[in-house]
Formats: C-alpha cells, structure tokens, sequence
C-alpha cells in the first residue's frame, strides 16, 4: 500500500478510536446519570457514536485495509472523557455535562484535525465531514445543555 493511503487508514483509524471514546463516555453517562431526559440524550450520542465508527472502519476494509482491533475501548477513556467517572459519582448532572462537553472538544478538533488535510480523497473527505457536521451538533447540544442552568445544583 502506498503512503498516502496509508495516511489515511490512519486518519480513520484515529477518528475511529476518538469515536470509540466518545460512545463509551456516552453510554457511561447515559447507563449512570441521575437525569432520565440527559440519559436518553447520552444513549442517543452513543448510538451515534457507534455508527459512525462502523462507517470509517468500512471504509478503510473499502480501501484494502484491515481495522485496527485494538482501542481505547479495551483500556482507559481518555481523549477528554477521563473525568467522567468522577463527575458521575457526584450525583450530579451538571458535572457530567461539563465532562460530556469536555469529551465532544476532543471529538470536534480531531474532525478539524483530519478535514485539515489536503491528502484526502473526495469520498474520504466527504465521509469524514458528513460526521464532522452531525458531532459538531451534538457539540453544541451538550454545551446548550450545560450552559442552561437546567442542570445546576439548587440551593
């Protein structure tokens, strides 16, 4: 295989693992958080997240590559979801919020990372962008969340 295609099994690669956080941070939150509508939100993001992943790795078997089967789904959550335990175990929502939207910077700035590139083939491109837009939205649904004060500690 040649560089440049290999290049870009990487760039799915990692968008795959960002996206593998992401649906583990999701779930995590969604199977934990002491809200029933943030929940259902959560679990949404996480189905998301897993059909996204399903999407790249098909692309990359398109492109006569295998899918990395390691992960950091196998190890610790890293990529901006660290946190996510601890604000659970704070029995509060807000908390898990500001870790939610920690989590989704990270997944936003490796979509930029990898749309910055100019080695990208269009349907590549066009695949990694399509997903750019709907993380992005689930971005600036989860800091909307946040920001509401919906979720803060009364009293």
């Amino acid at each position: 295989m040649n560089s440049t295609i290999n290049e870009k099994i990487d760039v799915l690669n990692d968008l795959t693992e960002t996206l593998k956080d992401g649906q583990q941070g999701f779930q995590t939150a969604a199977k934990d958080v002491k809200s029933s509508e943030l929940a259902q939100v959560f679990h949404r993001y996480a189905l998301q997240r897993a059909e996204f992943a399903a999407k790249l790795q098909a692309h990359v078997i398109a492109l006569g590559a295998d899918v990395e089967k390691s992960g950091s789904l196998v190890g610790t959550v890293h990529r901006g979801w660290i946190n996510l335990k601890a604000a659970l175990s704070s029995n509060e929502p807000q908390a898990v919020l500001d870790e939610a939207e920690r989590g989704e910077d990270a997944a936003v700035a490796a979509y930029r990372k990898a749309l910055e590139r100019t080695d990208l083939d269009e349907p590549t491109r066009a695949l990694i962008n399509s997903q750019y837009v709907a993380v992005k939205a689930a971005h600036d649904h989860v800091r909307n969340l946040r920001d509401s004060g919906a979720y803060r500690k009364r009293g």
